[in-house]
């Protein structure tokens, strides 16, 4: 019986050596996405390439077989399947007919992502960062003194929320203006504009923005979280006009 099952074991492994290919379905077969976006990161920044497969099981993943990479989908729950080469020919080859509308898109760098939110927030204050913390995809915060002194060079991606770029504190004023944390915002605010030598809130705000279109004029734009170079610009936040 254990001569039986050490000859099985050989011969899986010689099956999975032979399957080049991991297939990472983001449909509802997938039990866990976010931790799925955090594989395809890490794979990017070992300096895999990494297929992403538009409008297929959900905008699946193919990653090259590399032993731990599908050990880390097995320890963090990411489902995944292991494609003989047979099988990858024949999917890309329905994604190529003229008659699907599907397209592989080839990722080849992990970006460095900025976060543009106030320093005293915790990362489950927002769906942004507490989606980026629990996958397991660094980030750095970034606020109105990181962008003013030229820190957006260093970054392929920069997400903004809803953020109030008007100046005018107004988004929480009816219902907050009391509260601790309101007026120690508004504070800090204040001190930053006069660091800037800006005498008003609205003013150091407009100066971010200007910095900001600047750096999107000069990149990229693009709106998915392993694109290729630049900036997603989460539409509908206070003063997004400036943009």
């Amino acid at each position: 019986m254990k001569r039986l099952l050490l000859i099985g074991c050989f011969c899986l492994m010689g099956w999975i050596s032979l399957a080049n290919h991991i297939l990472i379905p983001m449909d509802n077969t997938q039990s866990n996405h976010l931790k799925a976006y955090g594989v395809v990161y890490h794979t990017l920044k070992k300096g895999l390439e990494v297929q992403w497969l538009l409008n297929y099981r959900g905008g699946s993943f193919i990653l090259p077989f590399d032993a731990d990479g599908r050990t880390e989908c097995l320890l963090k729950g990411v489902g995944f399947e292991v494609l003989p080469p047979a099988r990858l020919n024949a999917i890309l080859a329905e994604i190529a007919s003229p008659e699907v509308n599907a397209d592989a898109v080839k990722l080849e760098k992990a970006p460095k992502i900025a976060v543009y939110s106030p320093k005293e927030k915790k990362p489950w204050d927002d769906a942004v960062t507490l989606a980026l913390t629990y996958a397991e995809i660094p980030y750095d915060v970034v606020y109105d003194s990181e962008i003013l002194d030229g820190c957006l060079k260093e970054y392929d991606w920069l997400h903004l929320h809803h953020e109030d770029f008007t100046g005018q504190m107004g988004k929480f004023y009816r219902n907050y203006r009391h509260m601790d944390w309101y007026k120690a915002e508004e504070t800090t605010n204040k001190q930053t504009a006069r660091k800037y030598g800006f005498s008003k809130i609205s003013e150091l705000k407009k100066a971010v923005v200007r910095t900001i279109r600047l750096c999107v004029c000069r990149r990229v734009y693009v709106c998915d979280v392993f694109g290729y170079r630049y900036f997603r610009y989460c539409f509908g936040c206070d003063g997004g006009r400036y943009l």
